[in-house]
């Protein structure tokens, strides 16, 4: 099975305040056969999570509620959800700027909900869809 894997997510973005998860975005061929590995991804300690709110994908998530990785992984032509997550990480390591603008915001979020992630993602959202316009536009732009 022919795959790609990309370090995405705040940590991997030079600067920017982050929780110690590493996210991990894998592409492979068939997303279905991605199916047959897990038991293998539970033996590493993966909770097998299925598209969990995006369709064509599969998430995995390591450490429960003290979560240290994440997975998402899409068919290789998924290309709007692989396109949407790999320009938002170069546009923010491109855009110091808008990096600490947004370190700015997951620090108030972070104090604001301590020990409630749905809340900390919700505050999150209109930025980064906001965020990934402008990322998308500037990835076709500067090919």
């Amino acid at each position: 099975m022919g795959k790609y894997i990309f370090h995405i997510g705040s940590i991997s973005i030079q600067n920017l305040k982050a929780k110690p998860i590493i996210d991990i975005l894998l592409v492979v061929d068939n997303i279905r056969k991605l199916d047959n590995y897990s038991n293998q991804f539970e033996k590493l300690g993966y909770e097998v999570m299925g598209e969990f709110g995006i369709k064509k994908s599969r998430y995995y998530r390591k450490g429960g509620d003290n979560r240290t990785h994440q997975i998402q992984a899409f068919q290789y032509d998924n290309i709007q959800e692989i396109e949407r997550h790999l320009s938002f990480r170069d546009y923010l390591r491109q855009n110091q700027m808008i990096s600490n603008e947004y370190g700015t915001l997951k620090t108030e979020l972070a104090h604001r909900f301590p020990n409630n992630i749905e809340g900390y993602s919700d505050g999150k959202d209109a930025f980064v869809k906001r965020i990934e316009k402008e990322a998308l536009k500037w990835h076709w732009l500067n090919r």
